[in-house]
């Protein structure tokens, strides 16, 4: 066994484990915006490990670069936060209901009122 063999099981190693708590996150999470908080962050960490071993197995093994992995990991994290952005602000503004407790509850309020969603109090 090599070295390179313990960087790329490592990798894929970590890559799984988030994957695994981003999906279980998914699953266990009370509301939908922790519900995409979730897999955006640690799918997408997980997603990029795994890729990251995908690279160096296929660079030793063949014994040259490869960036194709290199590439779709760019583009994950380039697109993931961007994506997770534009749902959440959707939800936010369809008046998607919260945990009790959470903190910028009063940001809903105000976009559903925006939108004319939600009658103000003041009505």
């Amino acid at each position: 066994m090599d070295y390179s063999d313990i960087v790329v099981a490592a990798l894929v190693f970590v890559g799984a484990l988030f994957m695994l708590i981003g999906s279980w996150g998914l699953v266990k999470l009370p509301d939908f915006f922790t519900r995409l908080h979730a897999p955006t962050k640690a799918s997408t960490l997980g997603m990029g490990a795994t890729l990251m071993g995908s690279l160096v197995w296929f660079s030793l093994s063949e014994g040259s670069l490869h960036i194709h992995e290199l590439v779709i990991s760019l583009f994950l994290f380039l697109t993931a936060p961007v994506s997770a952005y534009m749902v959440g602000k959707a939800a936010l503004h369809r008046s998607q209901p919260m945990v009790e407790g959470t903190q910028n509850a009063s940001v809903a309020d105000k976009a559903a009122k925006r939108q004319g969603l939600k009658q103000s109090s003041a009505d």
